[in-house]
């Protein structure tokens, strides 16, 4: 049986049809893990070559600065939730090399091609070699490695590091159901330099809708800009779902799927998927998440789980880059952890395409994954008297702005909850840096000697 098993893999490796590739990833290598497809080298230098032959595709620029010259020994990492433009960035990355230095010195590979099969480390060996057998004159100079799906070849680590031991620079990118920031950090710890991908920011959306950003706007072009940020705050700025808007409902659906059967289930061998997804449907309905409430809500309904489960599933959307919990300020560590989370989504498509359409909502999340690409230090107060300021940005311990969000306050009763625990919060915490952000109101107020700022969203988020 053993044998006729390995001849089927030889036989695979021998007529490169799809077919038997993905047998031997979706069956074999499950139960063998150790069984490992060997490219040749001229299969390699075919793959090498199509590259050096492709264009580039159109590419829009993001607001992501990676230095591809910087003089640094490191692996640079690009994480984040998939289909948030990843590999585009590779690509941006690439054509800016090639530009100065030839298509030559780079060589990009997307490692989920299922003709490559399952692949080592060996691989990988093998693949340099070919290169440096096409582009000898290269074996001297700086050479740049795009590795996409990384986490598809077992053992890549040893590789990665052998390259930058010689020289080589090497960018690595893989979907969040495998290459997170938690395990780079660990399978390259202090050889590695990660940049966050998330879906567009606002500007980044202006981009792909070819607006252009100036300092003043005719009438027609300030109407423009504020239907650009309804659209954006209520559909979100995944850049497939913003250059398609026809198929936007469907491309929102398959990601969402998607993340959660490639990133949580499939990676996890989570079987209870109806408890996974009771779960995302308790934390799109839910300002403050409790295990503790929802797991006796399940019990209540006679739903099998475990508050154990619950955590291991809530984590696992974590690291996915599909939710973000924000905890509540606390000097104390201990009650920080204790305390009950707010729970923010990836993007607003995600919410609106779950029937989530309460506008406060929105464009409360649409703040909070501005400011994680701020890379602001968060966390939301609370009170003695359960009034609530949204969020907190620090420094360390001190508390360097406090932020609300209302998607209106010209109600007098509205103002007056939003400010009340804002101005109790500045005296607490000695800021003055006072800020409310809402849909479309822009004003100064002085409030008990205080000045608070409101402004609107969409100026806030344009401002550098």
């Amino acid at each position: 049986m053993v044998c006729g098993l390995l001849q089927d893999i030889k036989a695979s490796i021998l007529n490169r049809t799809q077919l038997l590739v993905t047998y031997i990833k979706g069956n074999i290598y499950k139960e063998f893990p150790y069984i490992f497809i060997m490219i040749d080298k001229e299969y390699w230098k075919e793959v090498i070559l199509d590259w050096n032959k492709k264009e580039f595709p159109v590419i829009f620029p993001r607001d992501i600065k990676v230095s591809f010259e910087l003089n640094i020994n490191r692996v640079f990492s690009l994480i984040g939730p998939r289909r948030a433009g990843k590999t585009y960035e590779l690509f941006n990355i690439a054509r800016q090399i090639t530009e100065k230095y030839g298509k030559d010195k780079t060589f990009y590979v997307n490692f989920e091609r299922p003709d490559l099969g399952v692949l080592n480390s060996a691989d990988l060996v093998l693949m340099l070699k070919a290169y440096y057998e096409l582009f000898p004159q290269n074996s001297a100079k700086k050479v740049w490695l795009f590795l996409d799906e990384i986490q598809n070849v077992q053992g890549w680590e040893s590789f990665v590091r052998t390259c930058l031991d010689e020289g080589i620079k090497v960018f690595i990118s893989g979907s969040s159901s495998k290459l997170l920031s938690k395990e780079v950090a660990t399978s390259m710890a202090g050889r590695n330099l990660a940049y966050t991908i998330l879906p567009l920011s606002f500007k980044e959306f202006l981009s792909f809708k070819k607006f252009d950003l100036k300092k003043a706007y005719s009438s027609g072009e300030k109407s423009q800009l504020l239907n650009y940020f309804e659209e954006y705050s209520k559909f979100g700025g995944y850049p497939e779902s913003v250059l398609f808007p026809s198929e936007r409902e469907k491309i929102l659906k398959d990601i969402f799927d998607t993340a959660i059967f490639k990133d949580i289930l499939e990676r996890h061998k989570i079987r209870n998927s109806i408890l996974l997804r009771n779960l995302i449907k308790a934390l799109l309905s839910a300002k403050e998440f409790s295990i503790n409430r929802f797991y006796n809500y399940l019990k209540s309904q006679q739903i099998r789980s475990s508050k154990d489960a619950l955590y291991k599933y809530l984590g696992y959307l974590e690291d996915a880059f599909f939710v973000f919990k924000l905890n509540k300020f606390d000097l104390s560590y201990k009650k920080t952890e204790q305390s009950l989370p707010k729970v923010y989504f990836i993007d607003n498509g995600i919410l609106t395409n779950n029937q989530i359409d309460d506008k406060g909502r929105l464009l409360e999340n649409l703040v909070f994954l501005e400011l994680t690409r701020r890379e602001s230090n968060l966390s939301y107060f609370q009170n003695v008297s359960k009034e609530e300021v949204d969020f907190l940005v620090r420094n360390g311990k001190k508390v360097k702005q406090l932020i609300q969000v209302c998607h209106n306050i010209s109600d007098y009763q509205t103002k007056d909850r939003e400010i009340r625990p804002l101005i109790k919060a500045s005296k607490k915490f000695k800021c003055n840096n006072l800020l409310i952000l809402t849909n479309s109101q822009d004003e100064e107020l002085i409030i008990e000697g205080k000045k608070l700022i409101v402004k609107s969203v969409w100026k806030w988020l344009l401002e550098n």
